[in-house]
């Protein structure tokens, strides 16, 4: 018989699939790796298992606790199912922009959802990071994993999503495209892939609002860079440890309207039913093809 032992064995091996209506015109070959296929919907199902493995070899996580951690939703997911797998409890803080769905969905999976306004600067004891460190200082046996600064985040694409692209394209790939947030799923991943290709080029997506862009190339962290959007899951106002810029070629920002867009056409025209972050990855990468 071939069964797995729990839904986090699941977690990996997603497939590359070729996209045909959206890049119409483009000459070259344009693959989506498409990490809903995860049991959780999304690539961070990856990291927050590593996080919560390597918290346990480490004694950080013991049996009983509490996982703590500010999500926009999808590595809220991917800890929460490692939690129900592994019998931790769950605490998640979110910014009041993100969605309803996501939240009813997290707590359905036994997590509890503390809400914080977006609005606030991160170092605000109000803002969605501060009130988790604030419940891990509370909270005994608590975790907080922290996926900004844990570098485990970028370990996981290393070990997982960086091998997988290179086998699926056998090592055909010239072009890495992939939004920033927490900086894991695209230096951990380009760490990999420029190991075994130096000449990849690595495109970062980032969004307006966020303070990639304009570090990226003056090394300025301009807080007039930062204001609302409405995107969610990627794009940044801090600097997390994740993010190696030395690993990152260059940066391509976009509007909430194209990301918006993509994510629609995606649906009606090549059965992809995604969001804004996977949106803004096919948009650039498109608009990137087409210009290059």
């Amino acid at each position: 018989m071939h069964y797995y032992n729990s839904i986090i064995e699941t977690i990996g091996n997603t497939p590359l699939v070729k996209l045909n209506k959206v890049t119409k015109g483009i000459k070259g070959t344009v693959l989506a790796k498409v990490e809903y296929f995860n049991p959780g919907n999304s690539v961070k199902d990856r990291i927050a298992l590593k996080m919560v493995e390597d918290a346990e070899k480490a004694g950080l996580l013991k049996p009983g606790g509490t996982i703590i951690e500010g999500t926009s939703g999808n590595t809220g997911m991917g800890l929460a199912l490692a939690a129900v797998a592994k019998g931790y409890k769950c605490i998640f803080t979110m910014a009041d922009k993100q969605s309803k769905e996501k939240m009813d969905i997290l707590r359905a999976v036994g997590a509890e959802i503390v809400v914080c306004p977006t609005n606030v600067v991160p170092e605000d004891p109000r803002s969605y990071y501060s009130v988790a460190r604030k419940l891990n200082q509370d909270i005994p046996n608590s975790f907080y994993p922290n996926q900004y600064d844990n570098l485990s985040n970028t370990a996981a694409h290393y070990e997982t999503t960086g091998p997988e692209v290179w086998g699926q394209t056998e090592g055909k790939i010239t072009h890495y495209v992939s939004t920033v947030g927490t900086g894991g799923t695209m230096c951990g991943t380009a760490k990999y892939l420029k190991e075994r290709k130096p000449d990849i080029v690595t495109v970062g997506i980032d969004t307006y609002g966020s303070v990639f862009k304009k570090y990226k190339e003056t090394g300025i962290f301009d807080q007039n860079e930062i204001y609302p959007y409405l995107t969610e899951g990627f794009g940044e106002d801090i600097l997390p440890k994740n993010v190696d810029f030395d690993l990152i070629d260059l940066f391509i920002k976009v509007t909430d309207k194209d990301a918006a867009i993509m994510a629609r056409r995606l649906s009606r025209e090549e059965g992809l039913f995604v969001g804004w972050s996977c949106g803004s990855a096919v948009y650039v990468g498109a608009e990137y093809a087409g210009a290059s």
